[in-house]
């Protein structure tokens, strides 16, 4: 541990998604560790390094991130610059926003209390300069974990493993199991600032998950960039998500899990019956579909069809008639037609999915993308985006209204005059929220049987029934 230097406060603020909180709590448990004390961003106590966790994965999460790296420094606070923005672009910039103190790249993260310490010290700090990650692993994933102890991946291979230090006091807490992504979409450029897969050993997984329920958490948010790959670098009698996923359920005090980011393409038969059958698994399929025509498909480097998909759709709901259904799409890829358009218009009206964000394909550097013919001007990709919310908003608001008189568990999330929580089919910030009208006297972290009254877009109206005690046996 580093000797603390007097007045080191550090503020750490996050951008982007729950991947990123999780890094963030994860610098926070190293920062305390090396003597830094964390304060709240604008509190009374003035930060001296603002720490801003970025985000890079759409134009305008660029934007928000280059935005709050200008309002740290309005503070006067030394402001210095992480995650995914600042290791794609590194010296980038850095040169580009002389505002910043330092931009640093993930293979900072092991001794970011040292580097915090020079740039209070007022000695300079070199910028990250980029490079693929992908290259960093061997390319068959059997190799990697080993590899992985030698390099800086974000949740994996940082030494002695250090507790994260929670950063709020939600019942729900996002749970990493891996990090990287091998496949090669023409769209996205993750893989190449991420690194290839790697998981998590289940040991270290469900040993971090006790620790969430020691500090209160109900519901483990799984995430990754590919959760359905998880496992297939490790030994084969470790098992992959089907085996993980009822030793995180079976933890005391944990009520719901959660799973995001499922590739279709990958997912097999047996991972859906894991999360359609396994007492505390949340009855919700997160799937990358991102189209469903088979030609846009190809030229994005994917997998399926209209017809492939709706099959996964009936597998799930013959399983789980309930479960929720969420994806997002992505309109005016190169080379889209109206045949195309059609295709999908088809599949979201046949799929009656409870959730669909809507993107609009724009150019990413460095993508394959990038440099394909028979690009669509961004008026017309425009018109495609607001047509398709339009219809995703129809489609999701008359699923919920499908809901109305059914039961749910509802684990509140806000308390008081405005009482709300999320149901099963409902994950963090982006689908929906069931309302509670009556739900005075509940607190935030309270398991609720709610009866479904009405429904509001996506949002569903409840009438609380009882209070499900917290689960302290496996």
């Amino acid at each position: 541990m580093s000797t603390p230097h007097p007045s080191r406060r550090v503020a750490l603020l996050t951008l982007g998604c729950a991947r990123n909180e999780v890094d963030s709590e994860e610098l926070a448990g190293r920062l305390s560790q090396d003597g830094w004390e964390l304060v709240d961003d604008g509190g009374d106590v003035p930060a001296d390094v603002i720490v801003v966790n970025t985000c890079t994965f759409v134009e305008s999460a660029k934007k928000d991130s280059v935005d709050t790296l200008l309002a740290a420094a309005d503070t006067g606070a030394k402001v210095v610059a992480v995650g995914c923005m600042a290791e794609r672009y590194g010296a980038e910039l850095a040169e580009s926003m002389p505002e910043a103190a330092a931009v640093l790249g993930f293979d900072h993260y092991p001794d970011l209390g040292a580097r915090l310490d020079d740039i209070v010290d007022g000695r300079t700090v070199a910028a990250h300069q980029p490079r693929d990650r992908r290259t960093l692993l061997p390319i068959t994933p059997v190799h990697r974990q080993a590899a992985a102890e030698d390099v800086t991946v974000p949740g994996h291979g940082w030494g002695p493993r250090v507790l994260r230090r929670r950063l709020d006091d939600s019942p729900v807490a996002a749970l990493k199991i891996a990090s990287g992504c091998d496949r090669r979409c023409a769209f996205c450029a993750i893989p190449s600032f991420r690194g290839a897969f790697v998981s998590r050993h289940p040991d270290e997984v469900v040993a971090e998950a006790h620790w969430l329920a020691e500090q209160g958490v109900r519901e483990l948010f799984l995430v990754s960039e590919n959760s359905t790959s998880y496992g297939k670098d490790l030994g084969r009698e470790l098992g992959g998500l089907e085996a993980l996923l009822p030793r995180l359920a079976a933890v005391p005090g944990v009520d719901r899990v959660r799973v995001s980011y499922l590739q279709p393409a990958e997912t097999r038969p047996a991972l859906v019956a894991a999360i359609a059958g396994t007492r505390g698994v949340a009855d919700y399929f997160d799937m990358s579909f991102q189209h469903s025509s088979e030609a846009v498909l190809r030229r994005m480097r994917r997998f399926g069809s209209t017809a492939s998909f709706l099959g996964l759709v009936e597998q799930i709901r013959g399983l789980a008639p309930a479960a929720g259904i969420r994806s997002n799409v992505i309109v005016g890829f190169p080379g889209e037609t109206e045949a195309d358009l059609v295709e999908l218009e088809h599949f979201l009206t046949e799929a009656r999915l409870d959730a669909v964000g809507v993107f609009g394909y724009s150019d990413e550097d460095g993508t394959e993308a990038e440099g394909l013919p028979d690009k669509l001007d961004e008026d017309a990709v425009a018109e495609r985006v607001a047509r398709f919310s339009e219809l995703v908003e129809q489609l999701t608001a008359q699923r919920a209204e499908d809901r109305v008189g059914d039961e749910v568990l509802v684990l509140v999330e806000q308390a008081g005059a405005e009482c709300a929580g999320r149901a099963d089919h409902q994950a963090p910030e982006v689908d929906g929220e069931c309302l509670l009208p009556d739900g005075a006297g509940l607190a935030v972290g309270d398991l609720v049987r709610a009866k479904v009254v009405d429904a509001a877009g996506v949002d569903l109206i409840a009438q609380p029934l009882e209070v499900v005690p917290r689960r302290t046996q496996p």
